[in-house]
């Protein structure tokens, strides 16, 4: 890649980075405001300032920190082409099963808005781990091209 492409895509790479790295930073602080809003009492003046909290991490880093990343990582597919290699359909499958976990931890926070809890403390704490492992993966698979 030369030229004012070859910078498009460097660029359009470099802002995927950012964004995926705030995405993640979110991933990771909502499971232990769960873990941490399990030890309060529904309905109480602490409960509303996590569900607060959550609420503003949700829609202020972590929605549009994903949007984005997704934005620009299928521009980056649509230059590199889906022809990439398995590396690329491995990659796009974790992303796709990481939004996953993303759309449960909306509705863990949405049942803790209404005063649902169905997971504990120790819950939330487990899964607070799993964005790094695909994160991991992810990584693995996209700078050594492996296959």
């Amino acid at each position: 890649m030369e030229g004012y492409l070859g910078e498009f895509y460097l660029w359009t790479k470099a802002l995927h980075i950012v964004f995926v790295i705030f995405w993640m930073a979110g991933m990771f602080m909502l499971p232990r405001y769960l873990a941490y809003h399990c030890e309060c009492a529904v309905g109480s003046e602490e409960d509303q300032k996590w569900i607060d909290r959550e609420r503003r991490l949700m829609h202020i880093i972590i929605n549009p920190a994903m949007i984005v990343t997704w934005v620009l990582g299928i521009m980056l597919v649509v230059n590199i082409g889906l022809s990439a290699g398995g590396w690329l359909h491995t990659k796009l499958l974790l992303v796709v099963l990481l939004s996953g976990f993303h759309g449960m931890l909306s509705k863990h926070r949405k049942a803790f808005q209404r005063g649902e809890r169905t997971k504990d403390a120790t819950f939330f704490r487990r899964i607070n781990e799993v964005p790094a492992i695909f994160i991991f993966a992810i990584v693995l698979l996209v700078v050594p091209k492996a296959f």
